[in-house]
């Protein structure tokens, strides 16, 4: 006898994210990790831009002025509501005296987190041999 086995995958189905997104953590990470949520590069690029921006402890003013990027537009990219362009985000790393390839670096490095959190379980399933049901 063959023993065959199927996976089955217990992750939720993905589903867009909404409402306001406030200050996001590695907490708030893990529960849109637990819930199935989608992973967006647009949301995980604003935060490590506001991390990194509030580490520097400047404001969207100061940092929105030596990007030469207005304040408000600044403010939906770190938001994640405005996908930035790769001049835009070059300049906005500039004016946080950071390599780009830093910001990415990071970036990266929470996208794995979240989908390390949401991988797929895989339970086995005892084969049709095994299984018996009756219509009795």
């Amino acid at each position: 006898m063959v023993d065959e086995r199927m996976s089955v995958s217990l992750a939720k189905p993905p589903r867009a994210a909404s409402g306001p997104r406030g200050n996001v953590g590695a907490d708030t990470r893990s529960e849109a990790a637990k819930e199935g949520a989608v992973i967006l590069l647009r949301r995980e690029l604003g935060d490590v831009l506001r991390e990194q921006r509030q580490a520097q402890g400047r404001t969207l003013r100061e940092v929105s002025a030596a990007a030469s990027v207005s304040l408000g537009y600044l403010s939906e990219v770190e938001r994640g509501e405005k996908e930035a362009s790769s001049e835009l985000l070059a300049s906005i790393c500039s004016a946080l005296n950071l390599p780009l390839s830093t910001v990415l670096g990071h970036v990266s490095e929470r996208v794995a987190e979240t989908e390390a959190l949401t991988a797929p379980v895989s339970l086995p399933v005892p084969s049709a041999a095994l299984v018996s049901a009756s219509a009795a």
